[in-house]
C-alpha cells in the first residue's frame, strides 16, 4: 500500500511561519563586552540570586504539629517466609504499627525510613527501627528517622 503524501503549498507555508511570527515577540538583547563587568560585580549578581532563593524557602509555612511520639518498632517478624519479600513486609509491618498506634486518615513514609530498611537489601531488613511519627491537624502522620 502506497502512503498519501500531503501535498504543501508554498504560500500556505508562509502564511503559517507568518502567523507564528506574529503571535511570539523576540526581545532584543544589548550587545555588551566582557571588559565592561568586573569580577566584583559578577560575584554580588550571584550572591543575589542566591540569597533570593534561600528567601524563597524560608517562606513556606509549616504545619501545625498535634502529636509526635518515638516508637521502636520491632520489624523481626518480616523474616518469617521467603528471603525474597522480607523489606517489602518490613514495610507493611511498619505501616500496620504506625495505623494501629496513630489512626491515621493518610500515612507518609520519608525517604530516609524506606532508605534505612532497604539499606542492606531485600533479604535482610533490620530487626528493630527507632523512628519518630508526628500527626498533624489534618490527620496526616508522617514517619521520620529517628
Amino acid at each position: 500500500m502506497a502512503k498519501k503524501e500531503k501535498e504543501i503549498n508554498l504560500e500556505d507555508l508562509e502564511e503559517e511561519l507568518g502567523e507564528s511570527e506574529e503571535s511570539e515577540e523576540i526581545e532584543e538583547i544589548e550587545e555588551f563586552s566582557l571588559d565592561e563587568i568586573s569580577e566584583e560585580e559578577e560575584i554580588s549578581e550571584i550572591f543575589e540570586e542566591e540569597i533570593e532563593e534561600e528567601e524563597e524557602e524560608i517562606e513556606v509555612p509549616k504545619e501545625e504539629i498535634i502529636d509526635e511520639r518515638i516508637y521502636i518498632v520491632p520489624l523481626a517478624k518480616a523474616r518469617n517466609g521467603p528471603r525474597n519479600k522480607r523489606a517489602k513486609k518490613a514495610i507493611r509491618f511498619l505501616k500496620e504499627y504506625i495505623t494501629r498506634h496513630f489512626k491515621p486518615e493518610s500515612l507518609v513514609i520519608t525517604q530516609e525510613v524506606n532508605e534505612r530498611i532497604w539499606s542492606k537489601g531485600i533479604q535482610k531488613p533490620p530487626r528493630k527501627l527507632k523512628v519518630r511519627a508526628t500527626k498533624n491537624i489534618d490527620g496526616l502522620v508522617v514517619v521520620y528517622l529517628s
